[in-house]
Order: C-alpha cells, then structure tokens, then sequence
C-alpha cells in the first residue's frame, strides 16, 4: 500500500501549491548556461558570446526546428547578461551585448510563440560576479523584470547568507506576484541548504516557487548525471512528495547536444529525467545539433510522458545486483512510465523479470510501447516473465498502459 499511500499525498500536496497559474507541467525550453557559460568576448566570438544575437538566434530555432510546436518554449536568460545598475539603481543589460534591451528581446520571443526567462542573484554579486539584487532591491527588479514582461525568473543565491536567502525568496515570490504579471519563479534555495530537512522546508517550497534547484549544478559528463542520478534516487522519500503541478525539483539541465555524453548516455538523460518529472531545459546550440540528438529530444511520448497532467514524480522501485535499476512513474488513465536503467560497462545486458516483481498483482493485463523504438510487447500480465535488453550505461523505457481492468503496483 506504500505506493497508493505516496499517490494520495501527492495528489493532496496539489491542492496546497503556489497558484500563480503557471507551470502545471514541468517547464520545457532552451537555457544558456550549460552549453555557452559566462562567454562575453563577443569580439573573439560573435557567434558563442552571451549576446542579444545569440538569443535571437536559438528563439528562431525553437520557433523554426519543431521545438515550441512540441513544449520547449521558454528561452532562458542565464548569468552574464547585466551590464550593471542605472542613477537610479535600476537593473540595465550590458548596452554592448544587449543594444536594444531585454524588452526588445522578451517581445522578440513572444512574436515567435516564446517566453522569456532570465537570470539573476539574492545576494551582493550573481555568481560570476554581476550585479545582485540584495534585499532592498528585491521589489524595484521584480517590477524591472515586469516591465520588460519577462515570464520567468531564475534567482540564484551566491554571495547570500542563509538569513537573506530566508528573507529574500518569500520577498521575491511576493513581489512578483504583486506585479501582475505572470512569472514563474524558479529558486535556487535549496541547493544552498543541502536540499534537504531540517534545513529546507519543502512545504514553505511549494508555496513560493514554481521550481527549485535541489542539488549541484551539472556538468557536461556522465559521472555528473550518475552523482545527480543517485542524489534524486537515495533522497526520493523526502523529494518524490513535493514536486507536482507547479512545483517542480529540477536536476537542472539536459546534456543532450553537448560534448560528455555518448549516445546511450544521452538517450539515458532523456529518461530518467522524464520519468522524475524534471523540467526539460536544454542547454546545447541548436544551429548545429546532430539529427541524432534532435530525435532523442523531440520524441513526442517522451514528450508526453514528462508532461503528464498528474505531474507525480517517478521513483526507483528496484536495484538489482546485476547493477540494473527500474524506475517508476504513475501517469494518467492508470499508465505507467517504466525505465530499465543500466550501469554496466560491458555489454548488453538481458534483463529478466515480470511485472510481479516491479509490483503489480492480480490479473489485470498491460500492453508495452518502447518509448524509443516504438515497438509493443502485447499481454503482459502480472507474473508473466519478460526480458529486456539494455545497452551499457543506457535504458529500456516502456509506456505501460492497461488493454482490460487496470491493477497497479502494491508497493
């Protein structure tokens, strides 16, 4: 009964979220600060540099590639971009980089069907060393970043005390509220607290921020999605209750695109990522993205599975000796979203088990779409043995749905 107790409280935790309106699925777009950092040499590199150009040019992308036709339609802002503060104390982006303003580039986005997000700190300095906005500036950039009609806010909390980030997040949440503008707010709180109680209350969470940073930033290679990986998995008792529609846990950025992952790799990312219902932000440059990468991130029932509308996050179910893991996640009309998730290094691994063995009992009969390779597995009841084959450092994953009277697991 585990399983139906932890649905239940999710369900219920809904009620109780931050009701700006927004994100009532995980947030899905495009954000720069994995792929192109704190690069600001646009004499060197005009076309890499955090740029007015090259927002422009990843929003064209989204709007042209199929991207914001299939979710991804927020175009992030990230550190770097300010330019310092006006005699009046008023945010302004760097005038080289940004000639015509951030609410040029916010009615750009918007001409194409996008949203834009943008960056800044709670604290004295951002975290690369731009100005913050320290208390007493919290409700003049809030109404800053309305007036410029940005739609989402990442606030960062380098070069804060745990005292000011106590103080400043709830400021925050308030003050954009009080502008009247939609903007969902993603915090970064937690990651400065451990990510955990008794230090962070996920509670008070879920009643100011739309999304949160939990855990360290990533990093373009494998061992950083694993550390990350376990974090969620090993924690899932405390994180897997909180998140739901609008209020998200974030393991931040998708590598897909980039340079750390081999293909299993990034087709893993993709996955486990879904199935903990993380907001999908991709980092990468999308002129130049390989077809190969393209196919992982546009997949439309990955795609449907991450935005499903009971927004439960998945958790580990199973760690097998042979070092395979599955990983769960209820979806709407009783489905499931099943990940067979290997750690080896050697070779394909046949893995054999049944649905009794993940936790489902009775009678009831399921059919299995391969999320990636479309392929169906047709009968499959409770103590019918399976065997799925699983790359190295890759995954199986099935959308799992009830052809007769469905029986999940009893966990």
């Amino acid at each position: 009964m585990l399983w139906k107790t932890v649905l239940l409280l999710a369900l219920a935790d809904q009620v109780l979220a931050l009701e700006n309106g927004l994100l009532r699925t995980p947030p899905m777009g495009w954000l720069a600060w994995e792929r192109f950092r704190c690069n600001i040499d646009c004499d060197a590199d005009p076309k890499n540099c955090i740029s007015e150009q090259l927002f422009m040019e990843m929003a064209d992308r989204l709007a042209e590639d199929g991207w914001r036709d299939l979710g991804y339609t927020y175009l992030n802002i990230d550190d770097c971009w300010i330019g310092g503060r006006d005699a009046n104390g008023y945010l302004v982006p760097d005038p080289k980089r940004f000639p015509n303003g951030i609410a040029f580039l916010a009615d750009y986005a918007h001409s194409l069907g996008l949203q834009l997000g943008i960056y800044e700190d709670l604290g004295n300095f951002t975290c690369m060393g731009y100005p913050g906005t320290t208390l007493d500036k919290v409700l003049q950039d809030a109404q800053t970043f309305a007036k410029w009609k940005v739609d989402m806010l990442k606030l960062d909390g380098c070069f804060s005390t745990p005292e000011e980030q106590a103080k400043g997040y709830p400021m925050m949440a308030a003050a954009l509220n009080a502008t009247g503008r939609p903007i969902a707010f993603s915090c970064s709180w937690p990651a400065y607290e451990g990510g955990l109680p008794p230090k962070v209350n996920y509670s008070l969470l879920a009643d100011i921020c739309n999304l949160w940073r939990n855990y360290d930033d990533i990093q373009d290679s494998w061992s950083s999605v694993l550390s990350i990986l376990d974090w969620f998995a090993d924690n899932q008792d405390v994180l897997q209750p909180v998140a739901g529609p609008g209020h998200w846990n974030d393991p931040d950025m998708l590598l897909i695109g980039n340079f750390g992952l081999s293909f299993e790799q990034a087709r893993a990312q993709m996955a486990l990522w879904t199935v903990l219902a993380a907001p999908l932000f991709m980092s990468t440059d999308l002129r130049t993205i390989s077809a190969q990468s393209v196919d992982i991130l546009q997949n439309p029932l990955m795609i449907k599975i991450n935005q499903d509308p009971l927004g439960i996050q998945g958790r580990r179910i199973l760690k097998d000796k042979s070092s395979i893991e599955v990983f769960l996640r209820p979806l709407a009309r009783d489905a499931y979203a099943v990940v067979f998730f290997s750690r080896r290094a050697d070779m394909p691994y046949r893995f054999r088990s049944s649905l009794a063995q993940l936790g489902f009992s009775g009678s009831g009969v399921y059919e299995a779409q391969d999320v990636y390779t479309g392929g169906i597995i047709s009968g499959l009841q409770a103590e019918a043995n399976f065997t799925v084959i699983i790359n190295p450092s890759g995954v199986v994953m099935w959308y799992l749905y009830p052809t007769g009277e469905p029986e999940g697991p009893q966990l």
